[in-house]
């Protein structure tokens, strides 16, 4: 009985203290059409009309946050990353498959969730570009993948 309220004072105590803490990063917030962007290119596994953003985090670190825009039926050819992948679409049409299952067509503020190391693959099917936000649970990769 002892240890039990020794464990929960010090787990009192604990809680006190992380709620104290100041955050070790400050709150952001931006558009995605917020003109001080810093768009640059794709990794060269999407040659062409694709830019991205970093709006979060050191694409190089856990828990990158990024804009990418694709132009009008630009193809994503078939990709993986090591890292799970978390997609909102912001602005246009997007279909997307992942391997093994069928394709999907995203309107903005859809949502898709792609497993680490699953191939898949993209098309902008609107007239205007396409931008995603994906948010990378480890380092920011891609990589070619086989057609399926």
């Amino acid at each position: 009985m002892k240890l039990l309220v020794i464990a929960l004072a010090m787990g009192s105590a604990l809680l006190s203290t992380l709620s104290l803490a100041q955050p070790a990063e400050k709150p952001l917030t931006i558009r995605a059409d917020d003109p001080a962007l810093a768009w640059g290119p794709c990794p060269p596994v999407f040659p062409g009309a694709c830019t991205i953003a970093v709006l979060h985090g050191n694409p190089g670190q856990p828990n990158a946050d990024v804009l990418l825009r694709i132009g009008p039926g630009y193809v994503l050819p078939p990709h993986l990353h090591t890292s799970a992948e978390r997609i909102t679409l912001v602005s246009g049409q997007l279909e997307v498959q992942y391997k093994g299952n069928p394709a999907a067509r995203l309107d903005p503020g859809n949502y898709a969730f792609g497993p680490a190391g699953m191939p898949h693959k993209g098309r902008c099917l609107s007239k205007t570009p396409c931008t995603l936000f994906i948010a990378f649970e480890t380092p920011v990769d891609a990589q070619a993948a086989p057609d399926f």
